[in-house]
């Protein structure tokens, strides 16, 4: 559809944020699954002294939406790193069994599958 000046319309979306209502949560943990039909990411905190991350919260999107938040968040790191400089993910202690991952080496910031 077109406007008065001949130009296509884009879409809008207005979105209110109440601070009233809106659920702000802290996650330090996020476990992420998948079926072929979704994503099942549950975010968590794990605290010192407590023997379990207690999940806060669990968001299930669609491959498609997914995939266009992880686009989404490599474009806000890269503008963060652009402002604040490179986030580093490896200082501190190690999780047990585990650790950290280099970011830059999947997506649209490194050498992974940028499809």
């Amino acid at each position: 559809m077109d406007n008065n000046n001949g130009k296509p319309q884009q879409n809008q979306l207005s979105i209110e944020l109440n601070p009233q209502t809106t659920k702000v949560s802290y996650s330090n943990l996020a476990i992420i699954s998948h079926s072929k039909t979704e994503f099942v990411l549950d975010f968590a905190a794990t605290l010192p002294g407590l023997p379990k991350a207690q999940v806060g919260n669990r968001i299930i999107m669609t491959p498609e939406h997914t995939k266009r938040l992880m686009n989404a968040l490599f474009d806000n790191i890269s503008k963060y790193e652009a402002q604040f400089g490179v986030i580093d993910l490896t200082g501190g202690p190690k999780q047990q069994g585990g650790g950290t991952f280099d970011l830059g080496s999947f997506g649209p910031l490194g050498g992974g599958n940028k499809s």
